[in-house]
């Protein structure tokens, strides 16, 4: 019920500023998040709760509309939308969203309490977050697992355990530096193989290999226990893999994933190279059944990250995982 609403100014404000930026755009959706976000931190925004006093849901509709419009004339001489459309549309969708909104934080709350698990998926990533991100190409909020708390109402005592989700290699969608990023063949065939386009726009994905760098560092802000390693049989095809254990910036190596937007974008990786497996492991739900070199290829990533790889993806489907850790193994009853 705290939920803020996306209006159709903010996606169109999204829009002219990303077309405005030209060559130095920032990569968005063009959803209209950012905006969005923009209004809920000026205290202007209009949220779920609204939906259920329809006056006020109209009135507050209204108010932000003029207020965007007027925003829109002066930055881009557009005349905006009409309050009377944003609000029809509202109208419309009402009777649909209203039955679903409630006190979350206190549903959640209530699931624990009972007994329950509560299982929190995160958004995006750990480098798309907005204050530990490669800003400014970041989205606008806390995509680490401290959202969890921020955005549920979770107290962070209550949080047990964190996953963290990692590719066998490295993707990015949209502008932002990338490290690893191979613009070649290597590149060409993991986003063919891995099938890497966003899901929102449809847009090519940047690919390259495993940055252990950067999983470091997202180990370090998220507190990770386990990771759940997918799309390992995309490297299938491969004689050789590489991970990237350091940057050299100027003759200068570095361990840590350095905050200064100059640094990556100047910064060679440094790799190590593993041998290849050149076997189709699609589908292999048995750690046993593993080439060596795959195995030996999750062994590194492990050393190198810190943290154990709890679950194994080697294909799209759900059973095609394997599940590594016990503790995991006994709550899905394997």
């Amino acid at each position: 019920d705290r939920a803020h609403f996306i209006l159709p100014h903010h996606v169109l404000l999204d829009q002219l500023r990303e077309q405005r930026r030209g060559s130095e755009k920032i990569g968005t959706t063009g959803r209209g998040i950012g905006p969005c976000y923009e209004s809920k931190y000026n205290r202007e925004g209009v949220r779920a709760i609204f939906l259920k006093n329809p006056k006020q849901l109209e009135a507050e509709l209204i108010r932000l509309s003029e207020s965007k419009n007027r925003h829109l004339k002066a930055l881009f001489g557009h005349d905006g939308i009409a309050p009377e459309e944003v609000v029809r549309r509202f109208q419309e969708l009402a009777p649909e969203i209203e039955p679903l909104v409630t006190d979350t934080a206190a549903l959640v709350q209530e699931t624990i309490r009972s007994g329950k698990r509560v299982l929190c998926e995160g958004a995006q990533g750990t480098l798309l977050d907005v204050d530990h991100g490669t800003y400014p190409f970041v989205t606008s909020s806390n995509s680490t697992a401290g959202g969890a708390c921020t955005g549920l109402g979770i107290p962070p005592t209550q949080i047990k355990t964190v996953i963290g989700v990692y590719k066998a290699y490295c993707t990015r969608v949209g502008e932002g530096p990338f490290v690893t990023e191979q613009k070649n063949e290597t590149g060409d065939l993991i986003r063919e193989r891995g099938h890497e386009y966003g899901t929102t726009t449809g847009r090519p994905r940047r690919c390259g290999w495993f940055d252990a760098v950067a999983a470091r560092y997202s180990v370090r802000l998220n507190g990770m226990e386990g990771i759940a390693l997918t799309l390992l049989d995309v490297l299938d095809a491969f004689d050789e893999v590489k991970v990237c254990v350091a940057y050299d910036v100027n003759g200068e190596r570095l361990t840590d994933f350095p905050a200064a937007p100059w640094i990556l974008e100047t910064a060679v990786p440094v790799y190590e190279t593993l041998p290849g497996w050149r076997r189709e492991i699609y589908g292999t739900t048995d750690w046993d059944a593993l080439p060596s070199n795959a195995k030996s290829y999750v062994r590194r990533l492990e050393a190198l990250t810190g943290v154990p790889v709890a679950i194994l993806s080697t294909g799209p489907d759900r059973a095609h995982t394997i599940v590594r850790d016990a503790g995991l193994r006994g709550l899905l009853g394997q």
